[in-house]
C-alpha cells in the first residue's frame, strides 16, 4: 500500500492521511520560532571555539637587537622537535642559534636562552592550541622576553605558523613589561 501524494494550493498533500493538515498561522510561526532558536543556540555555542590571541611582553631595559647568539633548550617531554622549529625560525631571521638538551646554568655558550611550551588538543586531529617561547638570561635564568600564541580549533594554525607568529611579535611588537619583570 503506497501513499498518496497531490498537488494543492502550493503544497503537497497526503491523500492516504485526510485529517493531516500544514501548519498555518500560530504553530507555523511557533515552529519557525524554535528553529531560529536552535540555530542562534548552535552559532552561538561554535562562535566560542573560534579564538585567537598573541602577545610578547619585553623585560624594560631588555635590547634584543644586540643579541648574538641563541640557545633553544629541548624539552625532555617534546617528540615533535619544536625546539628546532623555533632554532630554524630564528635562523631564518639571519641570527644564530642551536637546540639542544638542558644543561647546568653557566655552560651555555649563549647570549640568550629559549624556553617554550607548547600544549596540544585533540579535534578531530591533534593540533597545537598554545605555544610560549621565553629568552631567559643565561646568568641568571631571569626572563628577559615572553610571547605566546593561542588558536584554538577553528583558527588552528601549524606549529611552524605558531613560532613565527610568537618570535615576530617578539621582535617587533612587543609591550613593555613591569619593573617587577615577567613571569
Amino acid at each position: 500500500m503506497g501513499v498518496n501524494w497531490k498537488w494543492a494550493k502550493g503544497h503537497i498533500m497526503c491523500l492516504t492521511y485526510p485529517n493531516h493538515q500544514y501548519l498555518k498561522g500560530p504553530k507555523r510561526t511557533l515552529q519557525r520560532f524554535t528553529f531560529i532558536l536552535l540555530l542562534f543556540i548552535l552559532l552561538s555555542s561554535i562562535s566560542g571555539c573560534a579564538v585567537n590571541r598573541a602577545a610578547a611582553r619585553v623585560t624594560p631595559g631588555t635590547d634584543l637587537g644586540i643579541v648574538k647568539t641563541y640557545y633553544v633548550v629541548q624539552r625532555q617531554d617534546d617528540e615533535r622537535s619544536i625546539d628546532k622549529l623555533i632554532r630554524d625560525n630564528l635562523i631564518k631571521r639571519g641570527l644564530s642559534a642551536t637546540a639542544g638538551p638542558e644543561m647546568p646554568q653557566q655552560s651555555y655558550k649563549a647570549d640568550v636562552i629559549v624556553t617554550y611550551v607548547d600544549r596540544w588538543m585533540w579535534d578531530i586531529t591533534m593540533y597545537m592550541l598554545e605555544l610560549a617561547i621565553t629568552f631567559r638570561n643565561p646568568t641568571n635564568n631571569y626572563p628577559m622576553a615572553v610571547g605566546n600564541s593561542l588558536h584554538t580549533s577553528l583558527t588552528r594554525k601549524s606549529p611552524e605558523e605558531m613560532a613565527d607568529e610568537v618570535l615576530t611579535n617578539i621582535f617587533t611588537n612587543p609591550q613593555k613589561g613591569s619593573k617587577g619583570g615577567l613571569q
